[in-house]
């Protein structure tokens, strides 16, 4: 089925990306926001599409917790973002929906949605591969979306569900760019030293089984918690606090290679 209306909005638009992950918790919204902010550090034009509409965390981790839907001004120039948190009565509100209206939800952020000229469009997906996904897939399927960042954690249980994800990009056509090995190892807030809790170069060695391309990985930092949990109010404030985390320069390196995959 054509979705003409679709191709209007993403015309302006160079990438678009989908971030996504077999398994809830690995940190696929947290991934997304960073890769946001990295790219918009570079100078990039960054959009954040959250189609985890029973779950929307990105707004809040960039600092839009109960605003509203709003125009584009001069703060938003180089990172924009659209979540159905924006348009819950209060962000304790429970989305309980069924697929066709989550279905309606999500072609309705493709196409009434004006993002403007962009160099990214990061889609960031609840975990699986359920509705949300079969749904943006179909509706981006025609104007070829240059494919999909698979987020993971280094253990065993993690990538048994990544595996599963890795062949729905398959079965649908979606080329996978690349794996992020996310909470790889623990950075001390004191001493900067990194402690491997949940084992390390899992997500690695399955983009290698798998042969597909290995973005990074990224240890959990409590700096990158402060700055998530309690974010500026304004966006370019938080990218060049971003900068200052040392995350930022895992992500930077993760950014070039997702380019160079491009």
């Amino acid at each position: 089925m054509s979705h003409p209306e679709v191709g209007e909005r993403l015309a302006s638009i160079k990438h678009v990306v989908l971030v996504l992950s077999g398994k809830g918790g690995v940190g696929k919204s947290s991934c997304t926001v960073q890769l946001a902010l990295s790219l918009a550090s570079q100078g990039r034009k960054v959009g954040v599409l959250d189609i985890d509409l029973c779950g929307p965390s990105i707004p809040r981790m960039l600092g839009l917790d109960g605003q509203q839907i709003h125009q584009a001004t001069a703060g938003w120039k180089r990172l924009a973002c659209m979540s159905i948190g924006f348009l819950l009565p209060d962000k304790n509100a429970s989305v309980v929906w069924r697929g066709p209206k989550k279905n309606a939800m999500i072609k309705q952020f493709l196409t009434d949605v004006y993002w403007g000229d962009l160099d990214y469009l990061l889609i960031d997906t609840p975990p699986g591969t359920s509705d949300e996904h079969l749904a943006v897939v179909e509706y981006l399927q025609e104007w070829s979306p240059d494919g999909a960042v698979i987020i993971t954690t280094p253990q065993a249980v993690a990538l048994t569900d990544v595996k599963k994800e890795i062949n729905f990009c398959h079965k649908v056509g979606l080329p996978v760019l690349g794996l992020i090995e996310n909470m790889s190892g623990f950075v001390c807030p004191h001493c900067s030293e990194c402690t491997n809790v949940f084992s390390t170069g899992g997500g690695e060695g399955l983009a290698g089984h798998m042969e597909i391309p290995f973005l990074g990985r990224a240890p959990i930092d409590p700096n990158l918690v402060m700055l998530l949990e309690r974010p500026s109010k304004r966006l370019l404030s938080i990218v060049e606090t971003y900068e200052r985390c040392e995350l930022s320069k895992i992500f930077k390196g993760i950014c070039e290679r997702l380019d160079e995959a491009l």
